[in-house]
């Protein structure tokens, strides 16, 4: 069975995520879809995962102290199960009955604050302007939002694994260290 190095599952992470985050950004005016706050939010969390994950990839080279690749991989886990639980939420809004429960009506909670600013700030990646509870695009039998879940849940899975795996192995500093001594 070949070795896998956390370096290419941070990459595998990084690269998902940014597929993700651009599939998002091209198919909603492609198919005129109309993303609301959840979608937007999870397109944003996709963003961030692929910076965290990059840096986490790029940063792990010999020579280098693995400090900041697992601070950065250890700031992706909690991002990664927000994404998880985001997407869950908007796929049990998902699966109401219709004229049932809806993501407008009340007061504007976190989400819906950081993607209505967002959206002033940078109209053609943050706009919402769908109802969380529509599924306007389904791919085999699942949800944006399902699909979502899946790739979060695996993302999360993936980077502690990652991080697991960095845990075991030594700073490549410290054996240097250990050998000249």
């Amino acid at each position: 069975m070949p070795h896998i190095e956390p370096r290419h599952v941070w990459v595998v992470i990084a690269l998902t995520s940014a597929v993700l985050a651009l599939a998002s950004l091209v198919l909603t005016p492609l198919l005129d879809l109309d993303p609301c706050h959840l979608c937007i939010f999870q397109r944003l969390l996709f963003m961030i995962l692929t910076l965290l994950a990059g840096f986490a990839a790029a940063w792990r080279h010999p020579g280098r102290s693995l400090l900041p690749a697992r601070l950065a991989g250890l700031t992706l886990l909690p991002i990664a199960a927000l994404g998880v639980g985001v997407a869950a939420h908007q796929s049990w809004l998902q699966w109401q009955p219709l004229d049932g429960i809806s993501c407008i009506g009340g007061p504007p909670g976190p989400i819906e604050r950081v993607v209505e600013w967002l959206g002033q700030q940078v109209p053609s990646l943050f706009m919402a302007s769908g109802f969380c509870e529509d599924s306007e695009l389904v791919i085999l039998g699942l949800s944006l939002a399902n699909w979502a879940f899946l790739f979060f849940l695996a993302i999360l899975v993936a980077g502690t694994w990652a991080l697991w795996h960095d845990r075991r192995e030594p700073n490549p500093h410290a054996r240097h260290r250990r050998h000249h001594s």
